[in-house]
């Protein structure tokens, strides 16, 4: 079975970006995760700077396994590395699991929200 969810629609073609395409949707979407770890607060910032803190170790030998071995290649990136990977990877790693994180505490913090303002309505 072949599934292409998007294959009918036009994606915006941002390789114009040249080699700093990757680097511009790292930056993009760390954006978003940025700005929901600031709305969820400094404790769920906090929480997610630690979880990235042991989370990044296993995803940078991941990462550079699978560069070495060659499962996937990264035309379009700055061609700086650090530490054997290149750049982008490093932001992606903490990226990932910051909008990952975002997102979940972002959703937390509404049920929980939700939970006082029933318990006030309740009493």
């Amino acid at each position: 079975m072949y599934f292409r969810p998007l294959a009918g629609v036009a994606l915006p073609d941002i390789t114009a970006l040249g080699e700093w395409t990757y680097l511009a949707t790292e930056v993009a979407f760390g954006s978003v995760a940025a700005a929901l770890l600031y709305r969820a607060g400094r404790a769920a910032a906090r929480r997610t700077a630690r979880t990235i803190a042991v989370l990044y170790p296993i995803a940078y030998v991941w990462d550079w396994y699978t560069l070495e071995v060659g499962v996937f290649a990264i035309p379009m990136r700055t061609g700086v590395e650090l530490l054997g990977i290149p750049l982008e990877e490093h932001i992606f790693m903490v990226v990932v699991p910051a909008l990952a994180l975002g997102i979940h505490e972002t959703l937390v913090g509404r049920d929980a929200a939700d939970r006082d303002a029933d318990r006030v309505s309740t009493e």
